[in-house]
């Protein structure tokens, strides 16, 4: 609790600097030769309007799923005794962070699509920047976390209450979102300063450091450098403890007697790594890969599938396949049942 009090005085921190940020780019736009955007354009997943109908009803229904997937998880470790471990703490921590993830962005959009309306503000706009990069570098921390949790418990059972203890899971989780604040902070700032004096049409369906800086008529070698340099440094460096978890986890596995044993981890390393594939797979290929490689349909694809696909599957990969997992759930959702007279 201690080490979450220490990181709740630096939000009012956070706030402080985006609210300069804004200050400091509305007085560029009064005393500048330039003209900036006041607000930009967002073209969403397709320009016709007959398909406007159908992508409104699968973004909604993905996002009530994800949702509701997500929320069932942190309710049900949250009443749980049982599940009150390290491994189901990143669960419900992952599922928080997947929550405020895909409401980041969807709803907007579907606003968007029911007003008919495709604007969003220049403030609106680095809002989503600075909440969109936080919560997938939480989503890269925690994938980490969680693979290292269960290395331990796997390869090294004998030393797990005392490596993954609830201290020690707190501080990772705390430091995690310290890194995750200042990265996004960082990139914020650096777009605050730039200037847009062309146009202001996006094609994408919600504002991203990519296509902003594809607009920008400022100098952006800035910006694309610490993309390069500190985003790839925070994507490559918990993958690769992933990637060496798993590794280690396998081999332990493999000496294991028991069939029914080897193929119960197998499936389950197989279903975890099969989030980090589509997760990793797919920022790489919008922030990483050189820029004559991408186009904006590409892009759009690979964002949704990160933002909004990867969050919605999260609860379904990673719990409901658990026994314990399932038994919180109906018993969660029968108190639930009876408590409203069903």
């Amino acid at each position: 609790m201690r080490e979450g009090e220490r990181h709740g005085h630096l939000y009012p921190l956070y706030s402080l600097c985006l609210v300069w940020v804004f200050q400091q780019n509305q007085s560029n736009m009064e005393r500048g030769n330039h003209t900036s955007a006041s607000e930009f354009i967002l073209l969403g997943l397709s320009s016709r309007p007959e398909g406007q109908e159908l992508i409104f009803s699968l973004f909604l229904v993905m996002y009530l799923v994800g949702a509701a997937g997500n929320l069932l998880i942190i309710l049900a470790v949250g009443s749980h005794s049982h599940l009150h471990t390290p491994m189901y703490f990143f669960l419900s921590s992952l599922s928080l962070v997947d929550l405020c993830f895909i409401s980041t962005t969807v709803p907007k959009m579907l606003v968007n699509i029911q007003t008919q309306t495709q604007s969003i503000s220049y403030g609106g706009c680095l809002a989503q920047i600075y909440f969109c990069i936080l919560l997938a570098n939480m989503d890269n921390f925690l994938l980490a976390a969680m693979a290292y949790d269960r290395y331990v418990a796997i390869c090294h059972p004998l030393h797990y209450s005392t490596t993954m203890s609830l201290q020690i899971s707190a501080l990772m989780l705390g430091s995690s979102w310290l890194i995750a604040n200042f990265h996004s902070l960082l990139h914020t700032l650096l777009m605050a300063r730039l200037e847009f004096c062309a146009s202001n049409v996006i094609p994408y369906f919600f504002c991203d450091l990519v296509p902003l800086l594809q607009l920008s008529c400022s100098n952006t070698h800035l910006n694309q450098l610490m993309i390069l340099l500190v985003g790839g440094l925070i994507v490559l460096i918990p993958f690769l403890s992933i990637l060496i978890s798993y590794i280690h986890i396998m081999s332990a596995v493999r000496r294991v007697p028991s069939a029914q044993g080897k193929q119960k981890a197998f499936s389950t390393c197989g279903s975890h790594l099969t989030v980090v594939i589509l997760f990793y797979g797919t920022i790489t290929g919008v922030y990483l890969s050189p820029s004559s490689s991408r186009s904006a349909d590409k892009n759009s694809l690979a964002s949704v599938m990160y933002m909004v696909v990867t969050p919605m599957l999260n609860p379904f990969i990673y719990c409901l396949r658990n026994k314990d997992m399932n038994g919180a759930l109906w018993k969660l959702l029968s108190v639930k049942a009876l408590s409203c007279g069903l």
